[in-house]
């Protein structure tokens, strides 16, 4: 158990040190009246800190390193 938690733990911190966010598109409607409808694309942002990924990485490697010394 705590060897899958790991290498998923290890999988996603190397991700986030990789890409520090994403971006997406969301169709907002800006006007509403009647038949007629205006909409705009605003481009948003999710980020996250590079430690948070750094963090991830390390605590998958203690639960992998736990692992073997329980075996």
């Amino acid at each position: 158990m705590n060897r899958n938690l790991g290498i998923i733990l290890i999988i996603a911190g190397a991700v986030m040190l990789i890409w520090s966010g994403i971006s997406f598109t969301k169709k907002e409607k800006v006007v509403d009246v009647g038949p007629l409808s205006v909409s705009v694309d605003k481009k948003q942002q999710l980020t996250w800190p590079p430690y948070l990924g750094g963090g991830l990485l390390i605590v998958g490697i203690i639960f992998i390193v736990s692992d073997k010394k329980r075996r």
